[in-house]
């Protein structure tokens, strides 16, 4: 018997909590005291296949009543639930049927799949590896790391699985070679790219998803009038422009500078949908039109409803707990008196070294990027994110039952003495797989967004790498963290007072790794290198310990694709329109001015 609905839980499985998210698995019946069930379960598959839906729910629901893990009820539940649109519960249900059946390759592939729509990039990177493991020689679970390895920023590692696929199969499947091309615009090889793109239209001609990804390339490339042109294949294939050709369209016309025009695309793109409004994507995007219009407190509005939105669609907040503990354990780490006692790592001189650009997300470190790497010596790592995967690694690298940074106390045993040495060859072999070495290069950058929350062990692996902190007005990264998303930060950006909130405990950790340890460090106003360009570059190549070179005047030229939302800024020529932008949003700032005034401050700022 189904019990009332109050009595269910909250996920909406119809279950009661205590057979579903509250479940005891010390409760659990062995599989030999639910055999009995198993007619149960057949019945159930049965109906489903029938399309009898009522009947194979209350099938379900009665055998998990009883027996909460048996697998085939949970597949059937899930199926159920997926067709009436209830994602929580679908996903809750696949969770439980991977708990339960680990090996089990098509919940793991679909669990992946699911999580990598709602942007959870980590954890489904985490079943994709294991739908890999499941099934080696199934190319579908290498065409799901190469998809989810892509979107989570490791172009490199998701291209070595597109190309199993392709191994496996022996075919050009033309939607794989477009999304290998999509990876491939990832990593800036923009030719390749574009060969594989022709190549499966050519096969398909009319794939809405390859041609607007090719669009995206060409726009990405700065060839506006070749993304023109497939936008408008496009509609010639599809009328009814769909929300995705249309917000292409904006953003190519919003880099054109056609900003009126790009406003009308989104203005149709809200008469399309069902509410009539648009979505997070589409709402920052015009918050961005409007910004360059010079209509600032619509811009701010526009900005404020996406950041809304996307809490509510995604599910998403800032993990402040997380962060504090994170954040508090670093501090009580990383003092002076244990720092004394902590080995360092040597040096390896065979090979490029790496140059640690860091800074708050939008603070100018892709522009600092794009300068560095328009010198000879030195190319562009990107956002490699190496250093968080050593913290994962390191109890495990160091055989500590502790975790990070706890775990590094394990340097002080006789056997571990070098265990520095190993996390080091380990960054630095992976630097070497990902191809972004170039021959003649001296340095890479690692531009990983937030390291410097990691700076203390940043100078424990690295201590002769230059570590350049891109500093910028606060108030300016509040503004522009406000007119993007992302993730980094435990999700801080999801709103305007956990941004701050995050900043001041990042910039607090920098404080004290500066005042405890003997770090090369060297802080490069955002400003600085707007209003005298060259006296910075001069300064920051001085401390690099290179040789001054005209290029990196001229980063605009720089053919680089930078995969970060800064991508079409670094290709203008050095403007100051972005310098103390805040002015124009003021009076949308005050809640965090309080936050942030002792850091303001401190880095010599003024609000004004």
């Amino acid at each position: 018997m189904n019990a009332p609905a109050a009595m269910l839980c909250r996920c909406g499985s119809g279950l009661r909590p205590a057979r579903c998210c509250a479940i005891n698995p010390a409760e659990l019946p062995s599989d030999e005291t639910g055999r009995h069930l198993a007619p149960l379960v057949e019945r159930a598959i049965a109906a489903q296949r029938q399309g009898a839906s009522e009947t194979a729910e209350r099938l379900c629901l009665d055998v998990l009543e009883m027996a909460p893990n048996r697998v085939g009820a949970l597949g059937v539940l899930q199926q159920i639930r997926e067709a009436q649109g209830n994602q929580l519960a679908a996903e809750t249900l696949l969770r439980r049927i991977v708990f339960f059946d680990p090996n089990n390759f098509s919940a793991t592939n679909e669990l992946a799949l699911k999580l990598l729509a709602k942007g959870a990039l980590h954890e489904a990177v985490i079943h994709a590896r294991n739908a890999v493991r499941i099934a080696p020689g199934n190319p579908q679970s290498h065409n799901l790391m190469g998809l989810i390895l892509t979107e989570a920023q490791r172009p490199t590692v998701g291209e070595y699985h597109y190309r199993k696929v392709l191994e496996l199969t022996d075919t050009r499947d033309p939607i794989l070679l477009a999304n290998l091309a999509w990876n491939l615009k990832n990593q800036g090889r923009m030719e390749e790219a574009r060969a594989l793109y022709e190549e499966s239209v050519a096969a398909l001609p009319a794939v809405r998803q390859t041609l607007l990804g090719w669009a995206r390339l060409e726009e990405a490339d700065r060839k506006f009038d070749a993304a023109n042109d497939i936008l408008d294949r496009m509609e010639t294939l599809w009328p009814a422009s769909g929300p995705a050709i249309l917000l292409a369209r904006a953003v190519l016309l919003g880099r054109m500078k056609r900003y009126d025009e790009a406003l009308i695309m989104l203005d149709r793109l809200a008469e399309q949908s069902s509410d009539g409004r648009l979505g997070p994507n589409e709402l920052t995007e015009k918050g961005r039109l409007l910004d360059q219009m010079g209509l600032y407190d619509d811009a701010f509005a526009a900005f404020a409803e996406g950041k809304r939105l996307a809490r509510e669609l995604s599910g998403q907040h800032y993990l402040d707990k997380v962060a504090e503990n994170l954040t508090t354990r670093l501090g009580n780490f990383f003092t002076a008196g244990r720092l004394q006692t902590l080995p360092r790592a040597t040096v390896r001189e065979d090979v490029p070294q790496p140059i640690f650009v860091l800074g708050f997300p939008r603070s100018g470190t892709t522009l600092m990027e794009q300068t560095l790497s328009s010198h000879p010596r030195i190319v562009a790592g990107d956002e490699l994110p190496l250093i968080h995967d050593i913290t994962g690694l390191m109890p495990r690298m160091l055989e500590s039952p502790l975790n990070y940074p706890e775990a590094l106390a394990e340097l002080w045993m006789g056997d571990q003495r070098e265990g520095l040495d190993n996390l080091r060859d380990y960054y630095l072999q992976k630097v070497a797989q990902m191809r972004i070495l170039t021959p003649g290069a001296a340095w890479f950058t690692d531009k990983m967004p937030l390291n410097e929350t990691h700076l203390g062990l940043i100078a424990l692996l690295f201590p002769q790498s230059p570590l350049i902190h891109v500093i910028r007005h606060p108030l300016d990264i509040m503004v522009s963290a406000m007119s993007n998303h992302f993730t980094h930060g435990f999700s801080c950006a999801s709103a305007l007072e956990t941004t701050a909130r995050h900043y001041v405990r990042v910039m607090d950790l920098v404080k004290q790794y500066r005042s405890e340890m003997a770090l090369r460090y060297l802080a490069v106003r955002y400003e600085d290198m707007v209003t005298d360009q060259e006296a910075t570059i001069r300064s920051v190549l001085d401390f690099v310990g290179e040789p001054f070179d005209p290029k990196c005047l001229h980063f605009q030229e720089n053919q680089r694709y930078a995969r970060t939302a800064s991508y079409a800024q670094v290709t203008e020529r050095l403007y100051d329109r972005s310098r103390f932008r805040y002015r124009h949003y003021l009076k949308h700032l005050e809640p965090v001015i309080p936050i942030l005034q002792a850091h303001i401050d401190w880095l010599g700022y003024t609000v004004d």
